[in-house]
């Protein structure tokens, strides 16, 4: 992620609020799979399934193509360069946590007597 743009987390999230669209990104991190396969693993309906890829798509955590022998498949994958923005954001909240405990750590070790 470059310093000057700052990624919208909230799309990331909201789209993985849904424990279906999270399974989904779970099974797209073992390799790209199609809509059909998908909807299949997860025993969802195919419009079911298209509607969560596409708010999986619009959040930007999966990209689609079509097979080059088969224009009327789309294979989905999950989208690294989004879910590094997504894990840089993790990375800075984990380190904001791990401050705020340190100092609490501290203020209670000065509070207690020895």
């Amino acid at each position: 992620m470059s310093p000057r743009r700052k990624p919208d987390v909230d799309a990331l999230f909201a789209a993985l609020a849904d424990p279906m669209r999270r399974r989904a990104v779970e099974i797209l991190g073992k390799g790209p799979r199609r809509a059909g396969e998908l909807a299949g693993q997860l025993g969802l309906a195919a419009p079911t399934m298209s509607r969560h890829l596409k708010e999986l798509k619009a959040a930007g955590l999966v990209v689609d193509h079509h097979p080059e022998n088969d224009a009327r498949v789309r294979v989905y994958a999950l989208n690294s360069p989004r879910l590094a923005d997504l894990k840089d954001w993790l990375a800075k909240a984990e380190q904001g946590w791990t401050q705020q405990l340190g100092a609490f750590a501290a203020h209670v070790a000065r509070r207690t007597p020895t």
